[in-house]
């Protein structure tokens, strides 16, 4: 087993009045030849953007994006004439394949939102540009990891162009769990939203990371109150 680990306060920071950002991998103005992807996730943004403001109409192309609210309530429009509000219980996928433009904002005048924004390389080249959010409410299982993004196309859960699989887990008491990876050549990308857990006898924090390949399976135990998200992504293009 092969580990990587990555501090919170070690990631890049922004701070563009409107924007508070932090990025797990080289983005924009930071830049860090130690950490520009962990296999064919690219970009993990943890951001802040205040109140009416957001990113305005821009494009993307053969990139997969995974956007997960925290707190507040996100506005998305694109080109495909999408429009639509995500907030925290929901999770937002787009497919920017041959080309796409789309627009952020903070859907309120009176509270930040907080998300991460997620890009992976997909397995596929120019496909044709999709848009998809769902409900993880009913996903939900209680002081274990649950599947909220998939490369398989099923009605319960989203999908994208990689064999990649997501896992939330939401942990109200203490807990020990084994995850075992979906396919060989994978590795996972762990992410502390809140709390704290030991992942691969390696503790981590609030907004810590830990990335794990060369395995196929290892243990974690979560303390209360802890909340954690497991990408698990090809670590080869």
């Amino acid at each position: 087993m092969k580990t990587v680990f990555h501090a919170a306060d070690t990631r890049g920071a922004a701070n563009h009045g409107w924007l508070q950002a932090k990025h797990s991998f080289s983005f924009a103005q930071y830049f860090n030849p130690e950490r520009t992807q962990f296999g064919v996730l690219r970009v993990l943004n943890d951001d802040i953007i205040a109140p009416g403001r957001g990113f305005g109409m821009h494009p993307h192309d053969n990139m997969e994006i995974i956007t997960i609210p925290l707190k507040g309530a996100l506005e998305h429009k694109d080109s495909m004439n999408n429009v639509g509000v995500i907030e925290a219980d929901e999770i937002q996928v787009m497919s920017a394949g041959t080309g796409v433009y789309h627009s952020e904002y903070n859907k309120n005048a009176d509270q930040e939102v907080n998300l991460l924004q997620i890009w992976l390389f997909p397995n596929a080249q120019n496909v044709t540009p999709r848009y998809d959010q769902k409900s993880i409410a009913d996903l939900k299982i209680s002081n274990s990891l649950y599947p909220v993004v998939t490369p398989e196309q099923r009605s319960d859960r989203l999908w994208i162009h990689q064999n990649a699989w997501f896992h939330l887990g939401d942990f109200t008491q203490p807990t020990t769990l084994n995850y075992s990876l979906n396919a060989s050549g994978n590795g996972v990308y762990a992410f502390v939203i809140e709390g704290e857990v030991t992942l691969a006898d390696t503790p981590l924090g609030k907004r810590d990371a830990l990335g794990v390949w060369d395995t196929d399976s290892f243990s974690l135990s979560a303390s209360e109150n802890t909340r954690i998200l497991l990408m698990e992504v090809p670590m080869s293009l």
